[in-house]
């Protein structure tokens, strides 16, 4: 198997794990209670998150089950929005959260270059979605690089992560991390908080880190 194959199948492998049983319970389970209580990062962190930095023109990478982008104040009452994942359920799902602003949903790898139809964005979010990548946080970064194109001068990105390193952990954390890695669904073992800051500072005019509990929230912008 070549490298893009490889590559092609971790990535899918990953994104399987949210089948539609999954994703009936994702808001309720992993936003509800993993995130407060295991990672110590509350929802309504990454959903302030959103409010400060969405736009009228957003692109959301791995929007889960639309979660967010359904409660988010939008500055524009009908936005361009745009939904990109690789798993065919996520984006039905995510699409139907928020058909009310009539998104375009994009079926692609991230981690390989892909086609918008020559749409832009003025803001894009990664919520979640780093450690769900396979590869060290140099490889998974190419998700920025295929994003650039995509985004106008000026736009915001932003979003969260969690991290094995350079952030909090408890014995529980730490005992969470290393079962979503043996099992495949995170692949973040090695990654950083430093490793993180240096990717973005490679990619972007200037960015902000914040950590709450072992997540890093990410700010951006080109």
């Amino acid at each position: 198997m070549d490298r893009h194959a490889a590559q092609q199948s971790q990535v899918t492998a990953a994104t399987a794990v949210y089948t539609s049983s999954t994703l009936m319970v994702y808001d309720a389970f992993v936003l509800g209670v993993v995130s407060p209580a295991v990672w110590r990062c509350p929802r309504k962190v990454m959903a302030a998150q959103y409010d400060r930095h969405v736009s009228a023109r957003h692109l959301d990478i791995g929007p889960g089950t639309g979660y967010f982008l359904g409660r988010c104040r939008f500055p524009s009452p009908q936005p361009q929005l745009a939904l990109l994942d690789l798993n065919p359920m996520v984006l039905d799902r995510a699409r139907r959260r928020v058909e009310r602003y009539r998104p375009t949903v994009h079926r692609h790898n991230i981690l390989q270059p892909y086609d918008l139809g020559g749409l832009r964005f003025s803001s894009a979010s990664l919520n979640f979605v780093l450690h769900c990548l396979p590869g060290g946080m140099s490889g998974k970064s190419a998700v920025f690089d295929h994003l650039l194109p995509h985004l106008d001068p000026g736009a915001r990105v932003f979003g969260s992560t969690v991290l094995a390193h350079g952030v909090g952990h408890t014995p529980i954390s730490r005992a969470h991390l290393d079962l979503l890695n043996r099992r495949q669904v995170f692949h973040n073992r090695n990654d950083s908080l430093e490793q993180l800051e240096t990717e973005l500072d490679r990619r972007f005019a200037r960015h902000e880190v914040s950590v709450r509990g072992s997540v890093a929230l990410f700010e951006a912008t080109v």
